[in-house]
């Protein structure tokens, strides 16, 4: 897979921010499962981009 350039990562940053939105929009309120679910989806998606783009 070819790098990441800024502009990819700041349309997966506005993609994660708009789903974080409408989950916490669905739910109502920020609730322990909402903080678990947010926290888990960050990991998977920033984590791999920080590692490819620490090298």
């Amino acid at each position: 897979m070819r790098k990441f350039t800024p502009f990819r990562i700041i349309c997966i940053t506005l993609l994660w921010v708009y789903l974080c939105y409408l989950l916490i929009k669905g739910y109502g309120e920020i609730n322990l499962r909402v903080f678990f679910i947010i926290i888990a989806s960050g990991i998977i998606v920033f984590v791999p981009i920080y590692k490819r783009n620490r090298k």
